[in-house]
Formats: C-alpha cells, sequence, structure tokens
C-alpha cells in the first residue's frame, strides 16, 4: 500500500533530509519515497519497524544487497511513524526460484535471533494490519483456525469470497499432521518485495517477522508465487526438498486463505488464484 501523503517536513528535518525533493518510488519500492539515497517508508508498527531497523544495522548475508537504516539525528530508527533506509538499487521480479534461494540464505543468517515479545501478543482493537496478519498466522497452526480471530471479536467475513475463503481453511486443517521442523525469526513476506537489479545480487529493504519454521517461510513465498505471480507449478515440485513440504504449503496456503477472510480489504478477483493453489497443495499432502 503506498503511502498517502508525502514525507512531513518535520520528519524530513529530523532526518536531516531536507536538499532534495521526495519522489514516490511505486511498486519498486512499495510505500517508498525517495529522498536523495535514502527512502521513507510509512510503519504499520512501530515496534516491528525498530527491531527490523536493528536487525538490518548489523546483518550480513552472503549474495544479499540489505537495505541499512538511516537513523534520525537524535539516533531513532522510527518518527511519527516513519522510518528512514539506505536506497537500494532494483524493483520486483518474477524470478521465484532465485527469491526462495534468497529465503533459504537469509534464514539460516536469523536462526539465532531471539523471539521478540510483540510477536506473543494477541490481535486487539482497534485492528491493524499487523492484527489481521496475526490472527491469520496463527488460524493455520492453532486447532481450531480462526480461533484467535474470534477470541479477539474480529468480524466474521460476509462476502461470498470470504465465506469461500474460510471454507478452503477448514478443508485445509483437516489434512494438517503434526510437524517437528523447530521455529525462528523468518521473513514472512519476501515475495515482491525481493529487488532484483539486473546481474546484481537481490535486495531486501525490510524483515517481516514471524516466529515460524524456515520452511513455512519458503512456502509463503511459492504459494505468493502461484496464487499471483504466475509462476509455474512445478515451482512446489523443484523446492520439495524443504522440510516438511507438503505440511508448510498447507498451512502457508491457510494463512493466505485466512488473511483473504478477514481482511477488510480483500477483493474476490485475489481468491481464485489461491483456490488454484489449494487444489496443487491438496496433491502433496
Amino acid at each position: 500500500m503506498t503511502s498517502p501523503v508525502e514525507p512531513p517536513e518535520h520528519v524530513l528535518q529530523t532526518f536531516g533530509l531536507t536538499a532534495h525533493p521526495p519522489i514516490a518510488m511505486g511498486d519498486q519500492w512499495v510505500g517508498g519515497w525517495r529522498v536523495g539515497e535514502v527512502v521513507l517508508s510509512m510503519v504499520p508498527d512501530h515496534a516491528r519497524a525498530a527491531w527490523s531497523a536493528a536487525t538490518r544495522e548489523n546483518l550480513y548475508v552472503d549474495g544479499l544487497r540489505i537495505a541499512r537504516p538511516f537513523r534520525s539525528t537524535d539516533g531513532r530508527y522510527v518518527v511519527s511513524g516513519w522510518r528512514a533506509d539506505t536506497y537500494i538499487a532494483g524493483s520486483p521480479e518474477p524470478r521465484y526460484d532465485e527469491v526462495l534461494q534468497v529465503a533459504d540464505r537469509l534464514h539460516a543468517a536469523l536462526t539465532k535471533l531471539e523471539r521478540p515479545r510483540f510477536l506473543l501478543q494477541p490481535p486487539a482493537p482497534p485492528y491493524t494490519d499487523v492484527d489481521v496478519f496475526t490472527a491469520a498466522d496463527r488460524a493455520a497452526w492453532e486447532d481450531q483456525p480462526l480461533r484467535t480471530a474470534r477470541a479477539a471479536g474480529m468480524a466474521e467475513p460476509v462476502t461470498d469470497d470470504g465465506k469461500s475463503s474460510l471454507e478452503a481453511v477448514k478443508t485445509l486443517a483437516g489434512l494438517r499432521r503434526p510437524v517437528t521442523s523447530p521455529s525462528q525469526i523468518v521473513h514472512g513476506d519476501l515475495f515482491g518485495t525481493v529487488l532484483f537489479a539486473g546481474a546484481a545480487a537481490p535486495g531486501i529493504t525490510d524483515i517481516v517477522p514471524y516466529w515460524r519454521p524456515a520452511s513455512w517461510a519458503a512456502a509463503v513465498v511459492a504459494v505468493d508465487s502461484l496464487a499471483w505471480g504466475g509462476a509455474d507449478d512445478n515451482l512446489l515440485d523443484r523446492w520439495a526438498d524443504q522440510p516438511e513440504w507438503g505440511q508448510m504449503l498447507l498451512r502457508a496456503t491457510m494463512f493466505r486463505l485466512a488473511v483473504h477472510a478477514l481482511h477488510p480489504r480483500s477483493t474476490a478477483g485475489a481468491l481464485p488464484g489461491l483456490m488454484r493453489v489449494v487444489d496443487q497443495v491438496r496433491l502433496r499432502v
């Protein structure tokens, strides 16, 4: 979602970015405004943005360009809901196997990070996008899908496609089996956020943290690639050596279906791609 307004003047001043006018970056860096060699973006959650910035500040991964946080003049990562990062060139491209390779390398580098406290917090009104994604993530793993969402008082879907999405979640839930892969910090939104610039190493601009197995985060990339990116079905088979791949694909699909069912801005046009993935995943569990 692109930022509806330019970065305010006091934010530019606090980051020391007054020499250049902000330029909206569109799909190249979703929600970003380039100011010289820095990109300003609105943050959906202060705690997550500060955590991501602190993590990326000293993270090094072979074969990966990482946008480093650009601190404000008083040392902050986030100012009035805006963060700043060093600009890295590139834009999303349909290079899905390479995105999955990024997932492997990145998650290997994140294995020793501790679970941030904010990942333990349940959704609470007034609901933000973060609350919706938290509830959807838990729906894929809890014994009764969407129990967390109902406990938080989130509204049940009322649209036909929302109801269909919820039914698909329930169907897939019956195919789940126990998994033993360890949870760790993973980037749960790599699809469409990895930047490519020709032959240069791929780049990432953020880490959207979840506490799940690394192969689940890879499965989310695969599900997104099939549902909305035009990837071929064989992508699922090319990555079948990932731990507990069938079960991770199952939970990744449930996660995306639950987002579709719960998110107030979901559109009917997003569901057919997800239902195509449902069919493919059921063949593999």
